[in-house]
């Protein structure tokens, strides 16, 4: 049984209200739904957490370097601005997945960049919020090849 951190940046608590044509008609809470089923269903705990605030994130990452096997993160904007949020993740040393319901590198260029991928093992992008699940499984497969 491993601990899974499913960390969510700023905005993401709008899901399913902001620009839907964007981002889907699903919320937060029924991502973590579909997560909780998915980890729950292979014998393995969520840690589920969105915050708005970049110092919260930080906090959650810093508690993951003890406590979980690995972080899926969607920083949502602060994946194109925030250095402390790679440096925490450099600190844990985990398999650690990017999220993001869109393609950012559709969208307007500053999006383009993502200081998280030189740290992320994986990246998913513009698979919606079926990428959380993406990301899900193939964490669960992974923590089954290594036992």
């Amino acid at each position: 049984m491993s601990l899974v951190y499913i960390l969510n940046g700023p905005n993401l608590n709008l899901l399913g209200q902001r620009q839907p044509e964007i981002y889907g008609r699903d919320t937060l809470a029924d991502i973590e739904a579909r997560c909780r089923t998915l980890a729950e269903a292979a014998g393995h705990i969520l840690f589920f957490a969105q915050s708005n605030r970049e110092y919260e994130l930080i906090d959650w990452i810093h508690a993951a370097r003890t406590e979980a096997a690995g972080i899926i993160i969607n920083p949502g904007a602060f994946t194109h601005t925030s250095v402390a949020i790679l440096d925490a993740l450099n600190t844990f040393e985990g398999p650690v997945f990017e999220v993001h319901i869109s393609n950012i590198h559709k969208r307007e260029v500053f999006r383009h960049h993502s200081y998280v991928s030189t740290r992320a093992d994986g990246v998913l992008a513009g698979f919606g919020t079926e990428g959380y699940e993406l990301a899900l499984r193939h964490l669960i497969n992974r923590f089954s090849r290594s036992r």
